[in-house]
């Protein structure tokens, strides 16, 4: 079942590659903090040029915040494609199990973001523009994050490595600030956002992990221009500092 289940999210990414919205989303924040003071850091991104950057503390037993970055610059696409992202938020974690090896995680934010993007037509002296969208948005989400560590370790490059797997669904709220077409300005539109995404990590060295990520974004609302079609598909690395054993 679990197989299925997996085999089906990553169809629907790969469908969900091809199509072209004016909002693309970004990598969540997935800490997994398990105490407190410890602290993480991480970096991902992928052919895209979808580059997502996160900071986070876990400031008391219970009690974390956030802070991720966005950007992404897409020339080579057709549309052209520019997007500028960041967020903050407050949460709440916990561990389960006797081992603790799985983490639970609720996060609620706020964003804000600008889009740019152009329609392009080749010709003879290189592309000419046929159309360009330039969107200010602002977004409210909440978040849920579930991660469980695999109690054997595996055997890779000589060395044993903790792998861990999780998913995270987070539902956000975007909603348009500002928007024109050809610099003339346009109604409004918004949207509601639900976007799961899954992730593996394994043990580089002490703290650090590589983490493979995927996922999608699904619109509630039927819109012309911010609409779901985006997958989110990206490679990156993560350190926790200050766990404690």
């Amino acid at each position: 079942m679990r197989a299925q289940l997996l085999l089906i999210f990553i169809l629907a990414t790969l469908l969900l590659q091809s199509c072209s919205s004016i909002y693309m989303p970004n990598v969540p924040a997935t800490p997994m903090f398990k105490n407190a003071g410890e602290g993480y850091v991480s970096a991902h991104a992928n052919l895209k040029g979808n580059v997502s950057a996160t900071a986070g503390v876990a400031v008391s037993n219970h009690l974390a915040i956030l802070a991720n970055g966005s950007i992404i610059d897409n020339q080579r696409s057709n549309p052209r494609f520019k997007q500028k992202l960041g967020e903050a938020a407050l949460g709440y974690y916990t561990t389960m199990g006797t081992e603790k090896r799985q983490v639970l995680e609720f996060y609620g934010g706020y964003g804000l973001g600008r889009t740019m993007q152009t329609d392009v037509r080749a010709s003879i002296s290189g592309y000419d523009e046929i159309e360009s969208r330039d969107m200010s948005f602002d977004k409210i989400f909440v978040q849920i994050n579930y991660s469980s560590t695999r109690r054997n370790k595996i055997k890779l490059f000589g060395s044993q490595r903790e792998l861990n797997y999780g998913t995270a669904i987070r539902v956000s709220r975007l909603q348009m600030t500002d928007f024109s077409i050809n610099g003339l300005s346009s109604p409004l539109e918004e949207n509601l956002f639900v976007e799961p995404i899954f992730f593996t990590r394994m043990e580089l060295s002490k703290g650090f992990q590589l983490q493979y990520t995927t996922g999608f974004n699904i619109g509630i609302i039927d819109n012309t221009y911010l609409e779901a079609g985006n997958s989110v598909f990206t490679l990156g690395l993560t350190y926790n500092f200050g766990r404690k054993k």
